[in-house]
């Protein structure tokens, strides 16, 4: 399962909710603390933030040159 940001969306409402239970596509996962959520939080952000920052350049720049043979 790939973590999206809807996913930190329902932990930080379940979070700010004092909830210690949140539901991820159809599973529910029960927390035993507050504090392993936003742990939990902290590092999906993280994973999502390093996928992000992974894909390579956006900008490709293409030197050529060209001999005729004049």
């Amino acid at each position: 399962m790939a973590i999206s940001q809807n996913d930190i969306d329902a932990l930080d409402a379940a979070i700010a909710s004092g909830a210690k239970s949140v539901m991820f596509d159809g599973r529910t996962l029960v927390y035993q603390s507050t504090a392993e959520m936003i742990a939990a939080r902290d590092h999906a952000a993280r994973v999502l933030n390093g996928s992000l920052q992974n894909r390579g350049p956006r900008l490709f720049r293409f030197g050529f040159t060209t001999h005729r043979g004049d």
